[in-house]
């Protein structure tokens, strides 16, 4: 199955625009497309993207899905496994990285201070 990204040389994201909040998630976090694209409903595709938490944005409730998920916590502080309220969870340090099968259950997220995480999705080979 070839892969469905574009080819991009080396260049700097404009980081000022081109954000949005991806379906399903709170306004304070959102994300930024680098390169490809992923379709779910017929899991296919791969995409390179950011992904931004703006200071005490949280999610409420733990993510599953069916693709590879790769991240790098790049900058800020990300808390993973609180509660409801935004509460417990351990802290993770600029640096981490996490990489997940499909149907791996993982968070719910928060960030204090806010973070910049560096993602790559993509499913099997059929």
């Amino acid at each position: 199955m070839p892969v469905n990204k574009e080819h991009k040389e080396f260049y700097t994201p404009n980081l000022e625009e081109g954000w949005e909040v991806p379906p399903g998630y709170p306004e304070g976090i959102q994300q930024k497309i680098l390169a490809g694209s992923l379709d779910e409903e017929n899991n296919r595709g791969s995409r390179t993207r950011l992904l931004r938490f703006l200071p005490g944005v949280y999610t409420t409730a733990p993510f599953v899905h069916e693709y590879w998920e790769e991240v790098l916590l790049l900058e800020g502080d990300l808390i993973v496994g609180n509660d409801e309220n935004g509460e417990g969870g351990e802290t993770f340090p600029p640096r981490t990285y996490a990489c997940r099968p499909p149907g791996a259950p993982h968070g719910p997220f928060k960030s204090v201070d806010g973070c910049l995480l560096y993602e790559t999705h993509y499913f099997d080979p059929v």
